[in-house]
């Protein structure tokens, strides 16, 4: 589950939060609004959050300044020793979607950024039947990740990299598994949950489900 890429992540761990500021052209885009996508994720989460994914702890620092509880699950070994660095009271699990400890408190929103686009669609569906599992009725998922809203729109923002000679996006496009939004709404719906999605840039739809 998405552990082929924690090379890269360990590798990443050291200039990680420059890319996401916009220092990388080929990456502006991707996470333009980034400030505001973890604002949003934020405030659309409820009680105990447990949050996949941590990186380098942005997302975890907003979270708990809002006064949640939060248990973070992060495969990369480097990306745990950075976000230690920072915020060294935050607890951070080695885990990812589908194994991870049980958390020991209730759960009310599970989040993410940037990170179920490495799982592939039939593993994204085992770790939303996990969430629904560990969710009560009216919990939460909030997650914010590049995604496609169909066909045409994939090869348009393939064509796109590819013009401004953007072959590292270009890679990571046609190599990780960046769902269609109907596979997530169906996999979300399978699973007991309401969803709903809202574009937040070029890339990065905000998803929030709520476990009926």
């Amino acid at each position: 589950m998405g552990r082929e890429f924690i090379d890269l992540f360990n590798e990443w761990a050291g200039s990680y939060d420059e890319t996401v500021t916009g220092h990388d052209p080929q990456y502006r885009a991707v996470f333009d609004k980034y400030d505001t996508i973890l604002e949003v994720v934020t405030n659309n989460s409820l009680g105990n959050v447990l949050e996949f994914g941590v990186g380098t702890g942005n997302l975890s620092k907003k979270l708990l300044d809002a006064g949640h509880q939060v248990i973070g699950v992060e495969p990369s070994a480097a990306m745990r020793e950075a976000t230690a660095k920072k915020f060294p009271d935050l607890r951070v699990e080695d885990g990812d979607f589908l194994t991870y400890p049980q958390p020991e408190t209730p759960i009310s929103t599970i989040v993410s950024t940037y990170a179920f686009h490495h799982l592939t669609d039939e593993e994204k569906g085992r770790a939303i039947k996990g969430f629904s599992e560990l969710l009560p009725a009216g919990g939460k998922v909030v997650f914010a990740d590049t995604a496609y809203q169909d066909e045409e729109t994939k090869q348009q923002i393939h064509q796109q990299a590819k013009q401004n000679g953007y072959n590292d996006l270009l890679y990571d496009l046609t190599t990780e598994y960046y769902p269609m939004l109907d596979v997530l709404q169906s996999l979300f719906e399978d699973n007991g949950f309401y969803v709903t999605f809202k574009q937040m840039n070029q890339f990065v739809w905000l998803m929030i489900a709520e476990k009926q």
